[in-house]
């Protein structure tokens, strides 16, 4: 695929279909998606349209806060948007996943939880010579990530592999979308 193709690939009709079923996917029952689907082909084509047109906008994110086992604050993409990012990943992912390391599980194709707990336990029995030895092991996670990370410097490493433009604008589009008001003005 050429690096200008890339844009045109991402609103291609075929592409915006297979990525409504993926965003749909365990969700048929959904209020949003029932609504969609009343008029999925123009809403499809709606689509289509605002990314070939490059007027696409994302609606404001819904934010609202889930306890289980932890109290998180959870920001929620419109169910087109999330057609949209679908439609985005359909086609940069094997761009981008040339770059992650054999062992980065997170939304990766064939490498879920039960990848990463094999992957463990492999780690976990060679550093305790198969059970042998006692060992510490470090679980952490980084507080509000997506919201602490600095998106100017995100969206310069996502460009060193995305060399088209228009590509890079929508993916501006959508991390923008996530950061608040003072980010915004920021990037």
């Amino acid at each position: 695929m050429e690096k200008t193709d890339i844009y045109s690939n991402i609103f291609d009709l075929e592409n915006l279909e297979l990525a409504w079923k993926n965003a749909r996917k365990g969700k048929t029952k959904k209020d949003y998606v029932i609504e969609f689907e009343k008029d999925l082909s123009n809403n499809l084509k709606s689509l289509h349209y605002e990314l070939k047109s490059e007027i696409y906008y994302p609606k404001p994110l819904k934010t609202f806060v889930v306890r289980d086992p932890k109290t998180r604050k959870i920001s929620k993409s419109h169910f087109r948007d999330r057609i949209v990012h679908h439609a985005l990943i359909r086609i940069i992912e094997p761009i981008l996943d040339k770059s992650f390391i054999y062992d980065s599980c997170a939304n990766r194709i064939g490498k879920g939880t039960l990848f990463a707990l094999k992957r463990f336990d492999l780690f976990k029995r060679k550093v305790t010579n198969n059970l042998k030895s006692e060992v510490y092991c470090l679980k952490a996670d980084i507080k509000h990530y997506f919201q602490e990370v600095n998106h100017s410097i995100l969206l310069e490493i996502i460009k060193r592999k995305i060399k088209d433009e228009r590509t890079m604008g929508l993916i501006k589009k959508i991390i923008t979308n996530s950061g608040d008001q003072r980010e915004r003005e920021l990037i």
